[in-house]
């Protein structure tokens, strides 16, 4: 249990940052946002990418292959969409350390295994769900300034509540 706090504390700080520029008053640009979206999405790629893998369970398993196909399609839109535009992201603190604290999580997981892996994995996707929406409704949306990147924001929006609420069911039944 000790381990599974400690691969979702190692991703806290990264997470906290998602609503840092609107605090720290430093407004994101689109192409701040474009970077962000594609970071966040591409972090938990590659989380569900080591669980499809790794988990015990079958259903995190699912899940995991789920957060895979999901989140490549959002990147595939955001990647299709900057084109368009002729928008190329640009780093901020906030993509760097979403880049990070992935690579301090994907590190973390690796140590664990069985239904400890399979608690820590969900508790991750628990909590990067919850910052990832925060993030969308306080900081994203509200300074897209470009309409189609706002709503390609908005339309994906439900499918991280989604995801939310299927890695809240799945917490709950992996509840030693």
């Amino acid at each position: 249990m000790q381990k599974s706090i400690a691969a979702v504390a190692a991703l806290a700080g990264a997470l906290a940052l998602l609503a840092g520029p609107v605090q720290a008053g430093t407004v994101p640009d689109d192409a701040q946002i474009a970077a962000i979206v594609v970071t966040a999405n591409q972090v938990d790629i590659d989380a569900g990418k080591l669980a499809s893998d790794k988990a015990a369970s079958p259903e995190v398993r699912k899940f995991a292959q789920q957060m895979v196909t999901d989140h490549t399609a959002v990147n595939t839109q955001a990647t299709n969409l900057v084109t368009k535009l002729q928008v190329t992201p640009k780093d901020s603190a906030t993509s760097e350390s979403l880049a990070q604290g992935g690579t301090r999580n994907l590190s973390a997981l690796g140590k664990l295994d069985g239904p400890a892996f399979d608690r820590a994995y969900v508790d991750h996707e628990v909590a990067y769900h919850e910052q990832v929406i925060e993030a969308l409704d306080t900081t994203l949306i509200p300074n897209a300034r470009n309409a189609e990147l706002k709503n390609l924001l908005v339309q994906v929006r439900p499918a991280f509540v989604a995801h939310l609420q299927h890695a809240r069911h799945l917490q709950a039944e992996l509840k030693p």
